[in-house]
């Protein structure tokens, strides 16, 4: 099979069990070079524990993982792990306060946490590509704490970048951000998504709870609930009410606003209020 045509990622008949427990239950999945996938699902539905065995830090009980036509168990994973971008909340907190923000970008080349040494010329003007193509090249000399958290998430998306990844994982990439910073870093996400060809970006996969932030980039969505796969497809397919209702335990209304779908929550005193009058 040609490079082109390997799935990013595939998934058959994967379970993690922990304590006698299925915390996974045979998740089937496959991601295709060209598609940006959303992983959706409420507290408790898998969506860590997914992310977890994928990157190699949870040992899969049954069922076959591949991922950038490697397999777990049969490959070197620590390796393959490097082709990996991560953005997370824990990644974020173990920044150095005194880092500045093209430090930080250097960084992600060589997978280390608090940069030292001296930097590599070469590195240096790659670093500040990065740094640019992030809408970033003003952050370059302004240390970590003084970064808002939305340039903390874009400068850990260059540090990302920098390795030259192949799979970009953005594990609730808004957590922490306020409405307007969390919008204008989801737009900044969608234009990374845009960009034409799997040379220019990494295949995306964002992890959330919040459907408004699978932005338009993002063509695929997989729903989890309770371990296990609920619905995986396209996203015009996926993002239904009924199929969400049944995802977060509550019934939910869809609103499509400039391409974005926005979830709501039907009120309890109104709930309350229809049952009364059946």
């Amino acid at each position: 099979m040609s490079e082109t045509k390997t799935p990013i990622l595939s998934v058959s008949g994967l379970a993690v069990i922990r304590d006698g427990l299925r915390v996974l239950d045979r998740i089937d999945w496959q991601i295709n070079p060209g598609e940006h996938w959303a992983i959706l699902g409420a507290n408790g539905a898998g969506k860590t524990s997914l992310l977890s065995a994928l990157t190699g830090y949870l040992t899969p009980s049954e069922g076959d993982l591949d991922v950038l036509g490697q397999r777990y168990g049969e490959s070197n994973w620590p390796e393959l792990r490097k082709k990996i971008g991560i953005v997370s909340s824990a990644v974020r907190q173990q920044m150095s306060d005194d880092e500045t923000a093209l430090l930080s970008v250097v960084s992600g080349k060589y997978a280390m946490i608090d940069y030292w040494g001296r930097v590599k010329s070469a590195d240096r003007g790659e670093a500040l590509e990065i740094l640019k193509q992030i809408d970033g090249t003003y952050l370059a000399g302004r240390p970590w704490r003084v970064l808002s958290q939305g340039e903390r998430q874009r400068v850990l998306i260059g540090r990302a970048l920098m390795a030259s990844p192949k799979l970009l994982i953005l594990d609730e990439p808004g957590v922490g951000l306020d409405p307007v910073a969390r919008e204008h870093f989801m737009q900044f996400v969608g234009r990374l998504a845009a960009r034409p060809s799997p040379k220019a970006a990494p295949t995306l996969i964002l992890v959330t709870h919040h459907v408004e932030e699978i932005i338009e980039g993002f063509s695929h969505v997989l729903v989890l609930k309770k371990g296990r796969v609920l619905a995986a497809g396209p996203k015009e397919t996926v993002l239904k009410e009924r199929l969400l209702s049944d995802a977060f335990g509550e019934p939910v209304r869809l609103v499509r606003r400039n391409g974005r779908v926005h979830l709501l929550v039907e009120a309890p005193a109104r709930r309350l209020f229809k049952a009364g009058r059946k």
